[in-house]
């Protein structure tokens, strides 16, 4: 009998306003500001993004967690991973999570990705233009970011495996005493009843992590997680000698050729990970709305590829893997084009492609 295959999308939180975003971007900004102000520069693509019935909802209002949870589970996502943003004791965009927690009758599973970048107004955590500095710390630190994190752990809606609650950290080597700080947190687990922490490394491209660190997994960040987002040298060169003709000649040529999704995933399905892994996909990708001309944009799948691609990867995670979890990249991505959600041009296609595979296989 096939076990139950357990899939997690990543939820972004930065659907509702915060005084740091107001200051930072101007008042009442969201995710949405950017997405709503996008411009195609390929033939054929989608820009603007519009939400299904102009659906440009606010995280802060619990109805809108209630819908999309009722959504998740319609359709067989079995919970979100959400980021969570500390920065050495401050928090960002924890409303959502908070709310989550207020309401325990909201059916959702989910756990956290420590999204421990600092913020840059350049959109990619690179220290340039710095909004919010990241920093570690130490075991003060550590317990305060552990303290807080307590009584999510504690929810029973909170995914746990084998007793441990799941924890992704996104950029593990940025984090210098990353070993002495997962040790502690163990510590710390144990005595608050728990078996442990079950700590997830999350696998990409850039800043790969070189040292062996006490992870119980890694998870494929997708597209970037297969060593996609392809030739990136050949790309960083086209990109800048395209910059320079458009400002040259005053152009707005884009700076990257369009990918297609097809040729994307070949890449993915090739570029195996190690056993221990929990296989990730995405949906497409086209930060237009965030990166402009500088955007990478990989085509959205049909119905019918997202099924194909999410097949094999389900099959990838049992038989190689060895893991009934599987990534989404993402629920809510809507500034980097790939989400789950319903648009005005997919409706529920996605989602309904999941249900459709989860209903044949299980």
């Amino acid at each position: 009998m096939n076990r139950k295959t357990k899939i997690l999308a990543f939820y972004l939180p930065q659907f509702h306003t915060i005084p740091e975003n107001d200051e930072w971007w101007g008042k009442g900004f969201t995710e949405w500001t950017n997405v709503r102000k996008a411009v195609p520069h390929h033939k054929g693509q989608y820009q603007p993004r519009v939400p299904l019935n102009n659906n440009y909802y606010d995280l802060s209002d619990i109805e809108t967690l209630k819908w999309q949870a009722d959504l998740a589970n319609k359709y067989g996502v079995y919970g979100f991973c959400l980021y969570h943003y500390w920065f050495g004791g401050k928090l960002l965009l924890e409303k959502p999570a908070k709310n989550l927690l207020a309401h325990p009758e909201i059916g959702l599973n989910y756990c956290f990705s420590w999204a421990n970048e600092p913020w840059a107004r350049t959109w990619d955590g690179k220290n340039k233009q710095v909004l919010m500095p990241q920093s570690y710390g130490g075991k003060e630190d550590w317990k305060l970011h552990f303290d807080y994190l307590l009584p999510f752990f504690k929810d029973d809606r909170y995914i746990k495996e084998e007793g441990k609650p799941m924890f992704l950290i996104y950029k593990s080597a940025s984090i210098d005493q990353c070993q002495e700080m997962m040790e502690y947190w163990q510590e710390l687990a144990k005595q608050n009843g728990f078996l442990g922490i079950h700590f997830v490394e999350t696998l990409k491209k850039w800043l790969p992590e070189k040292r062996e660190l006490p992870f119980a997994a890694k998870v494929e960040f997708e597209p970037t997680g297969a060593k996609n987002i392809s030739q990136l040298y050949y790309h960083r060169i086209r990109r800048y000698l395209i910059r320079g003709i458009n400002s040259l000649f005053k152009l707005q040529l884009p700076e990257n050729k369009k990918i297609l999704f097809k040729d994307e995933i070949k890449k993915s399905l090739q570029n195996l990970s190690p056993k221990g892994t929990y296989p990730g996909v995405f949906i497409g990708w086209d930060n237009t709305a965030r990166r402009g001309l500088s955007a990478i944009y990989i085509t959205s799948p049909t119905k019918q590829e997202f099924k194909n691609y999410l097949i094999e990867k389900i099959n990838i995670g049992k038989r190689i893997y060895q893991t009934d979890y599987l990534f989404i990249n993402a629920w809510n991505e809507w500034a980097e084009g790939t989400y789950l959600e319903p648009d005005e041009k997919h409706g529920y296609e996605y989602l309904e492609a999941i249900k459709e595979v989860l209903d044949k296989k299980q």
